[in-house]
């Protein structure tokens, strides 16, 4: 029968909730003040697009404590706020477009109840776990781009010893820095600066000297007095980003590699030391931080660099691209809870593949205060613009953020997630309610490309409600995996400022099903704290724009993501590094940097939703604690039912017999659970699969859970992030960063 918009929608929001301390706590009970009990199972998402979930979920209701439950399904629509740093959600809205109780004569009598539970429910807060809902959305919902991105491998180095790669965006670009008094190479994430007739080089925690800049780097044990105070000002503000402890371990690099071109270093702890992974013909490299592989059948040597497979006949290369769905079969054999088990989310066909897919699609959402959110847009120079391929929009190549125009005479500004529009290139600006026409038709050789994964969901005189998936920040889906960067080099613009553009290599990007894309920085001997631009003035002048700065990921060996382990981080590093350096300097919700815009902090530990600190909105999202309402919300199952109660597309309610593994039905005229017919091949697998879904989410929430414990309780507030970008001049001229 078809239900009313907002007939059972706190039914549907409650089942979803899910919290730190009560995962397992499968199915919720309603108690209603009537006396009566909804038994809401836990729900089996179908489907996600943009901010919009649509699925199903079993449910039982007892009149009475002593009366029968009658089992049926509920069809539903919902709208999501996502918290992507914590990985949780909350349900704003949901339409119940159908519901089913097979066997049921009496409909009334069930609609009475719904109709119980649709007074009293609108008035609880409520959650979703981001992890459970991936693992219950089917792959096959989601799309691959159609885009051609560049897979031509970088420049890839081996060394078997202490290496760091300093990367230039080109030739070395020179300015004067006022803060320094001194030359100093804009295009680099280091720090390089000149005094006298030497250059100086901070890597790792050492400077290095040198005549030249793209060779012949020393050791620097001889610190001029004003070197000495550069070095202060940085070991202070390496302090400040690793939560005020020293960073003591400063091993010297032997070897330091100047790369003007794209390149990616592979480097082992002395020679590769290789060891097998159970139950395959795949060998792994220990000793090392990057993925390196030997298929002993083949005898090729494989690495996994941002998110792609190349292949050699051994370590030096040379290296040609491998589509993930044309690897060996063993490595989609790598047992989860293994050392190596990371590197699946990027083999075709596994189900950590495909999780990370649906993850890419899951959009970070915001409100925007079309009163307040305001934004500055600058130019090097009068503006200009050039026609973006296969587009009628042009892209200023001159600005401090992406601007195109339109053939209407339109100006879109795009800063931190948010879109913008004018009727000229230096504004007024205001929200805008709709994206550029053609936003979707860039193809992945513009550096605009990434705006196409910035949405504008839905909008009113007051607000706009925005909300941008992976691509925005460089993670996209490609094929049957997902990648980070499109690989293509974008030319940055040099004139009195400087601008770069979104990058791909150089700095080791890797994926954590938690935290997303992270980076370590080619490097293996310990956090450059103080390597990029944002990172204060003594800063390097160039990663990319500010909003493309993954976190940093110290290096690490094994430990293994989807297992038993704790996951991201185990095992030991070449530093003493903090692992939750920069992870949340304006990685996992951009928005929060941004004035007039309000995101949800949603906190799983204690159930309920927090407005985030940061640019709110007064007035808006408040949480009704209903402290009058006297009907309950069980998160503990009171009935002592099982977590084990499925639903078909069809309405059926079926139930796991964990004991005999097997299927019952249930048979709502007896009152009665029967056996499945097991001829029927196709319900057992799909009810199998469903079960393993929704096992599989479990295992997701809880090693979350292990892995980043407190993130929403220890993060720090924005003003106090050493690097926030909101704090850095967006044009200053010793490297700015084009952002949006």
């Amino acid at each position: 029968m078809k239900m009313k918009v907002s007939l059972l929608v706190a039914v549907m929001m409650l089942a979803l909730s899910v919290t730190l301390k009560a995962q397992s706590a499968w199915p919720k009970d309603i108690s209603l003040s009537s006396g009566a009990v909804v038994t809401i199972y836990q729900p089996q998402p179908e489907s996600f697009s943009g901010n919009k979930i649509t699925g199903r979920a079993a449910v039982s209701i007892k009149k009475t404590s002593k009366a029968e439950p009658i089992f049926g399904a509920i069809f539903y629509t919902a709208m999501i706020t996502t918290d992507k740093n914590n990985r949780m959600a909350e349900l704003d809205s949901l339409d119940v477009t159908n519901a089913k109780f097979s066997g049921v004569d009496d409909q009334a009598q069930v609609q009475q109840m719904v109709d119980a539970i649709e007074k009293e429910a609108p008035k609880w807060n409520l959650q979703i776990s981001l992890d459970k809902l991936i693992a219950s959305i089917k792959s096959d919902n989601n799309s691959s781009t159609n885009d051609q991105f560049k897979n031509d491998p970088p420049k890839i180095i081996y060394r078997n010893k202490p290496t760091a790669l300093i990367v230039l965006d080109g030739e070395p670009k020179i300015q004067k820095d006022k803060n320094l008094d001194a030359d100093k190479v804009v295009n680099s994430p280091n720090l390089i600066f000149k005094e006298g007739s030497q250059w100086n080089l901070y890597v790792g925690g050492i400077w290095y000297k040198s005549s030249s800049i793209t060779e012949g780097w020393k050791q620097n044990t001889a610190l001029s007095t004003k070197l000495k105070s550069v070095n202060d000002q940085i070991k202070k503000q390496e302090k400040e980003s690793n939560d005020g402890k020293e960073v003591t371990e400063k091993p010297i690099v032997t070897d330091i590699i100047l790369a003007t071109e794209p390149t990616e270093l592979l480097q082992t702890k002395g020679e590769a030391d290789y060891k097998s992974i159970q139950s395959t013909s795949l060998l792994y490299v220990s000793n090392t931080s990057n993925e390196i592989f030997k298929d002993i059948n083949s005898q090729k040597t494989y690495v996994l660099l941002a998110g792609r497979w190349y292949a050699a006949p051994n370590i030096n290369g040379p290296w040609t691209y491998t589509a993930a769905d044309k690897l060996p079969a063993d490595f989609a054999k790598i047992p989860e809870g293994s050392e190596k088990d990371a590197v699946l989310a990027n083999v075709a066909g596994t189900d950590a593949a495909d999780e990370a897919k649906i993850d890419a699609e899951i959009p970070q959402t915001a409100k925007v205060d079309k009163k307040t959110a305001t934004v500055k847009v600058e130019y090097d120079g009068a503006p200009k613009f050039k026609t973006i391929e296969g587009t009628s929009l042009q892209l200023a190549e001159n600005s401090n953020i992406t601007v195109m125009i339109d053939p209407a005479g339109k100006y879109f500004a795009l800063d931190n997630g948010i879109w913008f529009v004018s009727k000229n290139a230096s504004g007024p600006w205001e929200v805008a309610n709709e994206r550029p026409k053609d936003v979707d038709k860039i193809p992945a050789s513009s550096p605009a490309y990434n705006t196409k994964y910035v949405y504008i969901y839905d909008n009113t005189p007051d607000y706009v409600y925005v909300g941008y998936t992976s691509g925005y920040m460089g993670g996209y889906i490609y094929g049957p995996t997902i990648v980070y960067g499109t690989g293509f080099y974008y030319h940055p613009w040099y004139g009195s400022v400087y601008y770069p553009r979104p990058v791909t290599w150089g700095f080791g990007f890797n994926y954590n099903p938690w935290t997303g894309w992270s980076m370590s920085f080619g490097v293996n001997v310990g956090f450059m704290h103080i390597g990029f631009g944002g990172g204060g003035y003594y800063g390097g002048g160039w990663f990319g724009p500010p909003m493309y700065r993954p976190p940093y990921r110290p290096p690490y060996y094994g430990g293994g993501y989807y297992g038993n382990r704790p996951g991201y981080g185990g095992g030991n590093h070449y530093g003493n590094n903090n692992i939750n350096i920069n992870v949340n300097n304006n990685h996992n919700n951009i928005y929060n940097n941004h004035k007039g815009v309000t995101t949800k902090n949603i906190d799983r530990s204690k159930n309920n939703i927090t407005n985030s600190k940061i640019n709110n909105i007064s007035g808006n999202n408040k949480i009704n604690n209903n402290t009058g309402n006297k009907n309950k919300v069980g998160n503990n199952n009171a009935n002592g039912n099982k977590n084990n109660v499925f639903a078909d597309k069809d309405g059926n309610v079926f139930q796991k017999d964990a004991k005999n593994n097997s299927w019952n039905t249930r048979d709502n005229k007896t009152n009665n659970w029967k056996p499945v017919n097991n001829d029927n091949a196709k319900s057992v697998s799909d009810l199998n699969k469903q079960q393993k879904a929704r096992d599989r989410g479990n295992t997701r929430e809880n090693n979350f859970n292990r892995d980043v414990p407190n993130r929403s309780q220890s993060r720090p507030a924005p003003s106090s992030r050493p690097s926030a970008p909101a704090s850095r001049p967006a044009a200053r001229p010793t490297g700015g960063g084009r952002r949006g």
